[in-house]
């Protein structure tokens, strides 16, 4: 049962989380020009690749017998969790005035993303590369090392359920992007992913003061 439910939290989590992230917009580049299966394949590998390391390195720090800092740690990780809806939340609302702003911060950080994005467009392992690097330290990675913290000794169904939720979410932008972004607001997809964060945040810290 514990596997299931590790699986089920991190596939929930990282398809709220991905909903709306510049992940999903470099899916989006892809599809103009590469069938969805073979674009959907680079996102499992490039998760494993990105996700898998993040949850094993929170699970390996998640596994230290050490009591007290382990309490600490997981206390962070939850405060990040608030932290990031948080921020969401602020960057939702001055997202108008600083548009241009964020244009160029985010163009200049993904400027070896788009050099990837050049070459072999058609090859499901550049596909997976550009997603791996698009994916490190994002939200959605910050996460996945959360949820290896959280649950250190259940690292293949916190994979399986990180893959399947990026999976899942970015079907949704290949086969939807167009019908969903025309009947629903990026802004209001943007509160429900920041929503998930700060509610997986409390939800965490209620927990663990309840077990002091």
């Amino acid at each position: 049962m514990q596997y299931l439910y590790s699986f089920f939290i991190s596939f929930i989590f990282i398809f709220f989380s991905e909903l709306g992230d510049k992940t999903q917009i470099l899916v989006l580049s892809f599809s103009a020009k590469n069938k969805a299966s073979k674009i959907l394949l680079g996102v499992a590998l490039g998760t494993l690749l990105s996700h898998g390391l993040a949850i094993a390195f929170g699970s390996k720090i998640g596994a230290m017998s050490d009591d007290s800092f382990l309490f600490y740690l997981k206390l962070l990780t939850y405060f990040t969790f608030l932290f990031f809806g948080i921020i969401g939340f602020v960057k939702l609302k001055f997202s108008s005035k600083n548009n241009s702003k964020d244009d160029d911060e985010t163009s200049s950080q993904s400027f070896l993303i788009k050099f990837l994005n050049g070459f072999l467009k058609n090859c499901i392992f550049i596909i997976a590369l550009t997603i791996a690097i698009g994916e490190l330290g994002d939200k959605t990675f910050l996460a996945s090392i959360g949820l290896g913290i959280q649950y250190p000794f259940f690292k293949i169904p916190l994979i399986l359920g990180s893959i399947c939720g990026m999976v899942a979410s970015d079907s949704i932008a290949i086969f939807f992007g167009k019908w969903i972004g025309s009947k629903i607001s990026s802004n209001l997809i943007e509160l429900l992913s920041n929503s998930i964060f700060i509610l997986f945040g409390i939800i965490g810290i209620v927990s663990l003061l309840i077990t002091i």
